[in-house]
């Protein structure tokens, strides 16, 4: 049974809920050029209360006609209702030329507010998106499975590796699939039955992603989707789906939600398999050993000084 952790008001940015409720709702069932203005709009809703519709189709690769179109298609009576609805939360306070004020003042309280403010917003907001039975039918999938393929591409590769590095140091089988094009199909010949394939894939509907799924059920390995809004869309091809929020502001990193997540499970697999772990982890250090000589638990590297002349006098 295909299990997703979307909900209605799953979205990036600070807009409105009504917005991001009805991209979430809609998204699925909008052409791919509607999609694609929905996607622009969603990730620079900022800007939105400040452009035309032919600014925003050139801006979204597409025109003001389909800019027009798609505000319908999310049930607003045209573009002006969507902007006015934005422009309540941005107008005062969000304009490009504010933001670049904010970070470039020289103010460094307010710039470390500004970024940890954005941070933990995300991540509360994330929090509250993922359910935890879907959460914890992930954590089933990926405790059993025979071998683990983490994808992303971009961004989204940061997030990928950083599970399958984890994975790894807690004992399991895994590999990386970032290559785009001719390229991904070696990436994805060793998936076979009994794997997991994670996806990440926060709003953007990649050709790639939709391979990497087809073949994934094809072999009958299993899939999770780490997502910030292709829930609605890719929901039903998938075993589990957890939201995962980009970064509104475009300041905090885009994959910070995550990578936590990602902790989140990792956590949840080094107590169920805690032997698995152990064993993993001394294996780990006596590799680190035979690198170093030294016990890596209290090797520290040796200070570099600084300056000209210090190679010399180190040699």
């Amino acid at each position: 049974m295909k299990t997703t952790g979307t909900g209605a008001a799953a979205g990036s940015g600070d807009a409105p809920a009504g917005f991001h409720a009805r991209v979430a709702e809609r998204l699925a069932q909008l052409s791919p050029a509607e999609r694609q203005v929905a996607e622009y709009l969603r990730n620079h809703v900022q800007d939105v209360p400040f452009a035309t519709a032919e600014q925003l189709g050139q801006a979204a690769g597409t025109s003001d006609a389909t800019v027009v179109r798609t505000a319908k298609a999310l049930g607003y009576t045209g573009l002006p209702e969507l902007k006015r609805e934005l422009g309540q939360r941005f107008v005062d306070s969000s304009r490009p030329s504010s933001v670049r004020r904010r970070t470039t003042s020289g103010d460094t309280d307010a710039t470390l507010d500004q970024i940890f403010d954005e941070a933990v917003d995300r991540l509360q907001q994330t929090r509250r998106l993922v359910d935890s039975a879907v959460f914890g039918r992930a954590v089933d999938l990926l405790a059993d499975a025979r071998a683990v393929t983490a994808f992303g591409v971009g961004a989204s590769e940061l997030a990928a590796r950083h599970l399958a590095l984890r994975m790894g140091r807690l004992g399991f089988g895994t590999r990386v699939a970032a290559a785009t094009g001719f390229q991904l199909a070696d990436a994805l010949l060793p998936v076979s039955a009994g794997d997991v394939v994670v996806v990440y894939a926060p709003g953007r509907l990649l050709t790639d992603i939709e391979v990497v799924l087809d073949h994934a059920a094809q072999v009958e390995a299993a899939s999770i989707l780490v997502t910030d809004s292709l829930g609605p869309v890719l929901g039903d091809r998938v075993d589990v789906a957890l939201t995962a929020l980009y970064s509104g502001g475009g300041m905090a990193s885009e994959e910070l939600a995550s990578i936590v997540l990602n902790d989140a499970l990792l956590l949840a697999l080094k107590e169920r398999g805690a032997a698995r772990a152990a064993d993993a982890g001394e294996a780990l250090n006596r590799l680190r050993t035979s690198l170093t000589g030294r016990d890596p638990a209290v090797y520290v590297p040796r200070k570099q000084r600084r300056g000209r002349g210090a190679d010399e006098r180190d040699a």
